[in-house]
């Protein structure tokens, strides 16, 4: 019925002029009124093919209805049989599909189309996203071989703060406010973890911190961060090289230029490859607050991932790059995802120079977990586990430093004096 209705209403329709929505609607009205085998159908069915056919027609079909459901963290789709979601941490498969390969292909050129990006069999992968930051990946045939793959990540549509955070338990206060003060102060922060783990998130809660007369500057794959509150903020995306003659423009382009537009910090989506060379260079030149994040199982694999990717970049002595790293980071972030879904900051360290030519990571928080409740939920929280070392940019921005302890000997007795 919603197929032959379509056919019906694409016929009628004049493609001579633009319709707005509510000219669609109107149509569908119209049409479902003249049509006799719906009158035994209640006003409920009739308003579900309603939506059906318009959601076809203008939004993206079956995916709309997921879209707007706020408790869905991911939509996948392999091939149009074949769709899962992700919703509380769990993932199931849908009892829905697409009427045809050929209708999900038209979904996917709509997505594609609406962030200037294109996808096709000469160029089978793309990264794109939604209006609503969505994070979208395609990959058409002859790459996919059971059909088109559609992976979509969304982000909540409110943003995420820090309260929340502590509220869910991902985080403790104590460390929440070492992270504030940390990121007032101008620390060089490097957020690592799995997929899907909330880096992206993570980043976002982080930049609230951010003073507000500083200029910052973003560089994305495909613009996800939401810096809502920052007034001079600078957003740039990388392009794709496409049939058309246009010129691809990577993250390392975007990160050259941006150290020529006058940034006071650089936050770079993600990195994955040789511009991570840039990222260290702009983290070293005097852009004291960057930030940026990786796919890595902890935060000393981050660091060793770091040197591989800076290889690809340019042939360089592993020491220099060790030292690079050494002095550009500050402050390492490591995130999960335990067993019963939920997301934790398992792991804060602080990046204690480099000696023997090893980087040296100063453990300051580590999640410890205690056990597990009646629902299975995982019992823990992140404990301290040091001190910061290196404490001259709290300084330099006047930020309260917490009184060190040192060991003091007397005699053959020792005590804990604040210093």
């Amino acid at each position: 019925m919603k197929q032959m209705l379509e056919r019906q209403l694409l016929d009628k329709m004049d493609y001579s002029r633009e319709f707005t929505d509510d000219e669609v609607r109107e149509q569908i009205d119209n049409l479902l009124l003249q049509e006799e085998r719906l009158r035994l159908w209640t006003v409920q069915e009739r308003q579900q093919l309603k939506n059906e056919i318009f959601c076809s027609l203008r939004r993206l079909d079956i995916l709309q209805s997921l879209l707007e459901d706020d408790s869905i963290t991911e939509i996948m789709i392999n091939g149009p049989n074949a769709l899962f979601i992700e919703q509380d941490g769990w993932v199931r498969k849908l009892d829905r599909h697409f009427e045809s390969g050929e209708k999900l292909l038209h979904v996917i050129q709509r997505i594609v189309a609406g962030c200037n990006r294109t996808v096709n069999e000469a160029s089978p992968i793309v990264d794109a996203r939604l209006p609503d930051g969505s994070r979208v990946n395609v990959v058409l045939s002859p790459i996919a071989i059971n059909g088109p793959i559609v992976t979509i990540r969304r982000f909540p549509d409110r943003a995420v703060t820090m309260d929340k955070l502590i509220k869910w338990g991902s985080i403790s206060e104590e460390a929440a406010t070492e992270l504030r003060d940390w990121v007032r102060a101008g620390f060089n922060i490097f957020i690592s973890g799995g997929t899907g783990c909330g880096k992206t998130t993570f980043l976002n809660v982080l930049s609230g911190f951010i003073p507000l007369e500083e200029r910052v500057i973003t560089i994305e794959d495909s613009a996800e961060l939401q810096l809502q509150r920052i007034p001079n903020l600078v957003r740039m995306e990388t392009r794709n090289e496409n049939v058309e003659g246009c010129n691809a423009v990577s993250i390392r382009d975007l990160i050259k230029t941006a150290l020529r537009q006058r940034p006071d910090r650089i936050i770079v989506g993600e990195v994955r490859g040789s511009e991570a060379l840039d990222m260290m260079t702009a983290f070293n030149t005097g852009h004291d607050g960057s930030m940026s994040t990786g796919h890595a199982n902890s935060a000393a694999d981050m660091l060793s991932r770091l040197e591989t990717m800076i290889l690809m970049g340019m042939e360089l002595p592993l020491s220099a790059i060790r030292q690079q790293i050494a002095s550009g980071i500050d402050i390492m972030v490591h995130l999960g995802r335990l067993r019963d879904k939920s997301r934790h900051v398992l792991e804060i360290a602080e990046v204690d120079g480099c000696a023997g030519g090893e980087i040296k990571l100063h453990e300051l928080y580590r999640f410890e977990e205690t056990g597990t409740d009646d629902r299975g939920s995982v019992l823990g929280k992140l404990e301290k586990k040091g001190e910061l070392k290196h404490g001259h940019k709290l300084e330099a921005a006047g930020i309260r430093i917490p009184p060190k302890k040192e060991t003091v000997f007397s005699g053959k007795k020792e005590r804990n004096a604040n210093v």
